[in-house]
């Protein structure tokens, strides 16, 4: 009989070098719930990395800073690539951006995935908003 992983706090990061705040968001979680943490970032398969390497390389920089490995990997849905390797790593945990705000967007697609994963929007200024339509909302207003 195998023993469960560990909890794990998983930030979900795009290519851009603002996602550093969710990356420190997460270090501060995981550190608060003596969880694991793990850096994710899904990206399209045609897409041309040397377009933001040097982000990619930055968040790599700052995860392994704070005692988080990153993972980048390559699908046309991310949403369902994250939930698989949150499952992989245990992860009830979730720090995201705020979501743009189509019906079928990343958050709300990753929530029907992982219903029991706790989801934390941190907004540009660092704010932290527990997922819900009505923490959307606000973060639209």
């Amino acid at each position: 009989m195998s023993a469960e992983k560990k909890p794990s706090v998983l930030v979900c990061v795009t290519g851009q070098y603002d996602c550093d705040r969710l990356i420190e968001a997460g270090f501060d979680q995981a550190k608060e719930l003596s969880c694991e943490l793990h850096v994710f970032c899904v990206q399209k398969p045609s897409v041309d990395m040397a377009y933001f390497s040097d982000e990619i390389e930055y968040l790599y920089r700052t995860a392994k800073r704070l005692g988080a490995d990153m993972t980048v990997m390559f699908s046309d849905n991310a949403p369902k690539c994250t939930a698989d390797f949150a499952r992989r790593i245990n992860a009830k945990h979730l720090i995201t951006g705020v979501p743009d705000d189509r019906p079928n967007g990343f958050v709300l697609t990753l929530h029907e995935f992982l219903p029991r994963a706790q989801i934390i929007m941190v907004t540009k200024e660092g704010e932290k908003l527990s997922y819900s339509l009505i923490a959307t909302k606000r973060a639209f207003a």
